[in-house]
């Protein structure tokens, strides 16, 4: 089995379509694992639900997600994003709406548990820091996490009782051990590490590895869009800078 792993998507079309070209170039997915945040911020949120749940895939609930539907408040959201998550509301039909609203927490499969932020918090949580890694890996029962969230790809592993940061560069193939890891395989529609590449991971179950992937997309074409439903400038700009 391969697991095409897409996190914060992000209402961008353009970014998610690329994203499977890609995968399908490079052999292929049998099921997608979707950490969250399918909406919030782009131009295509109908869009980006009706395409994902055309695949065999599992996807966790996001904050995005929550907000979109009512079921999160945004006040805790920046101004920018507050006001793009309302516009994304006035968006979903009523089958996005439920389709979001059962989405689970999280969701455990073989040696993963898929959230979105984090294990001690599913919905809110950002891991970005080794000590709060370090207090996450008590929070989950199996070998692996998956997290989204943050945007950026990056690995916490476990060793001897001590956390420690590993880098996931474009073209890691990691190879699954006995070490216990949380993998973020950054952001599909709004990347934030500097690079404006939209990012994926791809879990090759019978070799035991993780491969993390970059591939360009038409981050214009997403940009005209935002532009044209009036989404705010702060998040059309942030697009091209990968921030």
């Amino acid at each position: 089995m391969r697991y095409a792993i897409l996190a914060d998507i992000h209402s961008n079309l353009t970014a998610f379509e690329a994203v499977l070209r890609d995968v399908d170039i490079r052999g292929g997915f049998d099921k997608i694992w979707c950490l969250g945040d399918v909406v919030g911020y782009g131009p295509d949120p109908h869009e980006c639900i009706e395409l994902l749940r055309q695949y065999e895939h599992v996807c966790v609930a996001g904050n995005h997600d929550w907000a979109a539907i009512g079921k999160m408040d945004t006040s805790d959201f920046n101004p920018v994003a507050a006001q793009a998550c309302h516009w994304t509301s006035q968006q979903l039909t009523k089958e996005d709406m439920n389709y979001l609203e059962n989405l689970p927490v999280s969701f455990c499969q073989d040696d993963f548990t898929l959230v979105h932020g984090s294990p001690r918090e599913p919905i809110w949580e950002y891991l970005l820091s080794i000590e709060a890694a370090h207090v996450n890996f008590t929070c989950f029962q199996t070998a692996f996490c998956l997290v989204g969230h943050s945007h950026v790809p990056l690995i916490f592993e476990y060793i001897d009782h001590t956390t420690i940061y590993r880098a996931f560069p474009d073209g890691t193939n990691l190879v699954l051990g006995e070490n216990r890891l949380i993998i973020n395989p950054g952001g599909v529609g709004q990347p934030r590490d500097g690079d404006p590449r939209a990012s994926y991971a791809v879990y090759d179950a019978e070799a035991q590895t993780v491969h993390h992937y970059r591939v360009e997309y038409d981050i214009g074409a997403t940009q005209r869009k935002m532009e044209e439903r009036g989404l705010p400038l702060p998040l059309i700009l942030r697009l091209g800078e990968g921030w």
